[in-house]
């Protein structure tokens, strides 16, 4: 076989076309399309570019990742027909041979810059494995990462792009100290939505620092492996949602739609954007999304001088407007400012864990928290990293 061979292949690639569109693999086929020492040098370079080395590992998880026709079915429990089957065989074969060719494979002249290949690939069976487990594992870039951004772009047809987080916080609820109570009621409804049961949309309210945040994300890293993916948007991008749950009901996995510091002011068209959903949610949201909003208030809209002093009956009016929206959550978790005994528990965890020793500890973090204005788990954290810090000789306030 030579490479215009194996390039003869790629053009009759059905279920597997899409592959081209990955800049390594479609720089991969111009090499073997025309292996000349710019196409090879190029290739190479797409390769490093993706921090990689290992050319039938890349390879191979650009493969099982893509979304093709058979995917797709198998996402909506549908039978894949034979002809289908037969053709991913085929292809698959043709693929998994191309995922073992070296550089010196390639009858090139001069310098060539080395990748690796490993010694075998069979890329049918890991492929069937895949597809059976689409539920847990997705597919396209769901696949390949769990956390993603929303982010607005009136260049596509829907509005905007998701964008995937590809160095994620990857904090664990074992990190996180104190607070058990509030992070076994987030985890148990994310466990109740990656089983496919009815899950809770979650408002995660109280003071600042106090771990919200990290409690949604460390949840998130410890269902990834069970399909629990999690989207970021902020608050100008709620008028978005509407459109975003649309595609996401057609997939296999569960989702988080997660709004982080989340407020209002009165008359703010993004708060009519998130009721409008949180109202239909009840009756008309799938059961693979859940809207999780983390907010220093409970209340979430901030009353203002001019909502006070108005007449009673729009001040009623008022109120009740932002207690509904809050009472559209189906659970409401509480994170209150940690007491003195809590606040130094959590300073000595941190501590243990980074292996610091300091006699003078709990003044130095009471010391702290008055600078802070008050104790919390983020300061907590600010403190111990800058002893830490301190610890390899470097500048800190403490």
């Amino acid at each position: 076989m030579t490479p215009r061979d194996y390039y003869g292949w790629t053009r009759c690639f059905a279920l597997f076309r899409g592959l081209e569109e990955d800049p390594v693999i479609h720089a991969f086929y111009e090499l073997l399309k025309d292996p000349t020492p710019e196409s090879y040098a190029l290739f190479v370079h797409e390769l490093y570019e993706t921090g990689n080395t290992n050319w039938t590992r890349y390879f191979r998880e650009q493969v099982l990742s893509l979304e093709t026709g058979c995917v797709k079915l198998a996402s909506r429990q549908k039978m894949i027909p034979a002809v289908m089957l037969s053709a991913a065989k085929t292809e698959l074969y043709a693929l998994s041979e191309m995922a073992l060719l070296s550089p010196g494979f390639f009858d090139i002249y001069g310098y060539k810059a080395g990748y690796t290949v490993e010694d075998e690939c069979s890329l049918y069976p890991l492929w069937l494995e895949r597809v059976s487990s689409v539920s847990r594992h997705g597919f396209g870039a769901f696949a390949k990462w769990h956390m993603f951004r929303l982010e607005a772009d009136d260049r596509t047809d829907a509005g905007y792009r998701l964008l995937p987080v590809t160095n994620p916080d990857p904090v664990k609820l074992s990190d996180l100290v104190g607070y058990k109570r509030q992070q076994q009621e987030v985890l148990d409804n994310t466990q109740a939505l990656a089983n496919g049961a009815k899950a809770a949309n979650i408002l995660l309210y109280g003071d600042a620092g106090t771990g919200k945040s990290a409690t949604v994300k460390a949840v998130a890293n410890e269902l990834r492996d069970e399909g629990i993916r999690l989207i970021e948007l902020n608050k100008s991008s709620l008028h978005l949602l509407p459109g975003l749950l649309d595609e996401l009901a057609g997939q296999p996995l569960k989702f988080i739609l997660f709004i982080d510091d989340l407020s209002f002011r009165e008359n703010d068209d993004d708060f009519a954007a998130l009721k409008a959903v949180l109202e239909g949610s009840a009756s008309t949201r799938s059961r693979n999304t859940v809207i999780y909003a983390t907010s220093n208030r409970r209340h979430i809209v901030k009353e203002t001088f001019q909502a006070r002093e108005g007449d009673e009956i729009h001040r009623q009016d008022t109120m009740q407007e932002t207690v509904s929206l809050s009472e559209r959550f189906g659970l409401r978790v509480y994170f209150e400012k940690p007491d003195k005994a809590l606040y130094l528990q959590i300073v000595d965890s941190l501590a243990k864990r980074e292996g610091i020793r300091e006699k003078d500890l709990v003044k130095l973090a009471e010391q702290f928290a008055l600078r802070k204005a008050g104790r919390s788990a983020r300061a907590a954290r600010q403190l111990v990293d800058q002893l830490a810090a301190k610890d390899k000789g470097g500048e800190t306030e403490c």
